[in-house]
């Protein structure tokens, strides 16, 4: 029963929100230059960070593997972000309240981890919105951070991403572990020449499960601590 209360709540949330985005949009206008602080509107590679590096979770899949990786992080006092799809999120509530409870960063990958580079302003906008709605109506959290999925955006996504709030986030370093799961292979992609302000991007896949303590070893004799994006780019 609980269950069917907390579905239809979601239910209503996303209408009310899909609702919200269409009123909103129509009395939008659009600028011919993204501006963003008088400056183009740019995605985030890197950190500030002088002694903290990144890892990020994108997460659509693989909710145990989710919730060992926050237990490793919590043993090695690690700070990581998970970027939630919107529509794992909505079925993994108890996992998001334990991504939280633990201190670590949530952020926003889009409701069904579309090629963002090929969508309007309009379904850039909705993806995204529609995430942040879900996660905020199931555990009261509002990311700032978007991560598209894939690393595809446009002038669109990043405009449409500035106009509801968020910065979008990429990467310097990418482990693949989506296709690899040679352990040398992701170990190396992830601390090979690590320096302040690297974004190291990884999956839930339970490969990683494996090598994220030695992953977290390895960040640790280089001297840096693992933080949330938001540390690392001062945000």
């Amino acid at each position: 029963m609980r269950k069917k209360r907390r579905i239809a709540f979601i239910t209503n949330a996303v209408m009310l929100a899909a609702l919200s985005a269409v009123f909103a949009l129509s009395f939008t206008t659009f600028s011919a230059v993204p501006i963003y602080g008088g400056e183009e509107i740019k995605a985030i590679y890197g950190g500030n960070s002088t002694d903290g590096v990144s890892l990020t979770f994108n997460v659509y899949e693989n909710r145990s593997a989710v919730e060992r990786i926050v237990d490793i992080l919590d043993e090695y006092n690690a700070k990581a972000t998970f970027f939630v799809g919107g529509c794992w999120a909505d079925d993994n509530k108890e996992t998001l309240d334990k991504i939280i409870k633990s201190g670590h960063e949530l952020g926003n990958h889009g409701y069904f981890h579309k090629d963002h580079a090929k969508l309007s302003y309009e379904d850039n906008r909705q993806e995204i919105y529609l995430t942040g709605v879900v996660v905020n109506a199931l555990c009261g959290y509002q990311p700032k951070l978007f991560a598209p999925p894939s690393g595809s955006f446009s002038y669109d996504t990043l405009k449409a991403a500035d106009d509801l709030g968020y910065k979008v986030i990429m990467w310097t370093k990418d482990t693949i572990d989506w296709r690899d799961s040679d352990a040398k292979k992701l170990v190396k992609r992830a601390t090979d020449n690590l320096k302040g302000g690297d974004v190291i991007l990884m999956h839930p896949k339970d490969h990683t499960v494996k090598v994220l303590p030695e992953i977290l070893g390895k960040i640790a004799e280089k001297g840096f601590r693992a933080v949330t994006v938001g540390e690392n780019i001062g945000g």
